[in-house]
């Protein structure tokens, strides 16, 4: 999911930069309340545009002279487009804005910091922190995401193997993956996935108590001994066979392995629940369990934020649209056809969506939630995050020396930061 945003981390801050500088006139200021205006939505996600438009005929409605046109652009294209469009000074009005790509839009005065007083107490407080850059909030959390344990119930019975408990640890985990890995019918335990260290690596880091990045955003966690603990969890599969080897991964993705039974279970987020609920083979084969617990409880989460351009023309409408939809009545709706809303107390709709599933496991991961680790330049060192750790899944060092290289170049990224 974040592979756009490891690449032209150099071109992008460029990008930024000359926008920032180029002088331009300032957006203008003031409501016109009762000038016709459309505002533009920049959103990457095709299976949110009719819920993105429900809302937005919505906020219309109570305020009759703001229409509003939801622009999609695929995730692929996204951020590509959206630097051309910050380097054209044409950029949306309002836009989705994603952790790993915030500090550096913020810095570089691409995105407004939301001026009016908001009680930020009805959205979980590290995505709060995570749209808060220099002091300052940015944007209102629109949804929110943590990680589960996807399972095949079909290859779990063939194997006699237990559905994950509750309170499953490590070991529970390993020792599971050892029984479901059936060399001879080309069935895995679980893929462990090298690109998405959203859904793999932070979670297991943190599990054993490790970190990526330090609290002041300036030194490198990948040394730290328990932080490569959290790494070897998955390199230690790939050795046994209980994962394919990265070239495998590289030529069918882990989700395709898991959507072709290949896989019996699949590290992913509350996301995944459109995808496994419509695909004919999962929809009624799978469930969630949360993720095992290491020497300590964590998952990721995240979610997007809707954020103002800076240049907007219209930026009294903007907020007021960046305002609704970060109320209740949107994430009331928002819950029932889409992903997880970020206003507290809203979620349940959308865990009731799917009875057949246990989704209250991603709300219930909320309370022991580690945020998505960024710094002012995420982009930069998740581009060194591919590049040594790719040595350490394909064996051609070890992991200690891996982590250690990328604890290195990732210190020297963060001090040109």
């Amino acid at each position: 999911m974040w592979k756009s945003a490891r690449s032209g981390a150099a071109l992008l801050c460029a990008a930024l930069l000359a926008s920032a500088c180029a002088g331009g006139e300032q957006a203008g200021t003031g409501a016109r309340s009762q000038e016709k205006v459309t505002l533009s939505y920049g959103v990457w996600d095709a299976t949110q545009q009719a819920v993105m438009q429900e809302l937005a005929a919505e906020f219309t409605k109570t305020h009759p002279n703001i229409a509003v046109d939801v622009q999609v652009t695929p995730w692929a294209d996204y951020w590509t487009k959206l630097k051309a469009a910050v380097t054209g000074g044409a950029a949306p009005d309002v836009f989705w804005m994603n952790g790993p790509n915030f500090q550096l839009y913020a810095s570089n005065g691409v995105i407004k910091p939301i001026e009016e007083q908001v009680d930020t107490s009805v959205y979980p407080k590290s995505l709060v922190g995570l749209y808060t850059y220099d002091g300052k909030l940015y944007g209102l959390p629109k949804d929110m995401d943590t990680i589960g344990v996807w399972y095949n119930k079909t290859l779990f019975d063939a194997a006699k193997v237990k559905y994950p408990a509750a309170d499953w640890t490590w070991a529970d985990f390993k020792a599971a993956a050892a029984k479901l890995t059936d060399a001879k019918k080309g069935v895995h335990a679980i893929g462990a996935q090298l690109t998405s260290f959203q859904e793999y690596q932070y979670n297991t880091i943190y599990q054993a108590g490790g970190h990526v990045i330090s609290p002041d955003g300036r030194k490198s966690g990948y040394d730290d001994p328990k932080t490569i603990e959290g790494l070897r969890f998955w390199t230690d599969l790939i050795a046994a066979g209980q994962s394919p080897d990265l070239k495998t991964m590289t030529d069918t993705a882990p989700i395709q392995l898991f959507e072709a039974g290949k896989l019996a279970m699949y590290w992913g987020g509350s996301w995944d629940v459109a995808e496994f609920t419509k695909n004919d083979y999962t929809k009624d084969k799978v469930d969630v369990a949360p993720l095992p617990k290491g020497e300590k409880q964590a998952t990721i989460i995240h979610g997007v934020a809707n954020v103002m351009s800076a240049k907007t023309e219209h930026p009294a409408e903007a907020w007021e649209f960046v305002k609704f939809l970060g109320s209740k009545p949107a994430a009331d709706l928002l819950g029932k056809k889409g992903p997880i809303p970020a206003y507290n107390g809203t979620q349940s709709a959308w865990a009731a969506a799917h009875p057949e599933l246990k989704l209250q496991v991603f709300l219930d991961a909320v309370s022991y939630a580690v945020p998505y680790p960024v710094s002012k330049n995420t982009a930069a060192w998740q581009e060194a995050e591919l590049t040594h750790l790719t040595k350490a899944w394909t064996g051609e060092v070890p992991i200690e020396k891996a982590a250690a290289d990328l604890a290195a170049g990732m210190n020297e990224l963060l001090a040109k930061e």
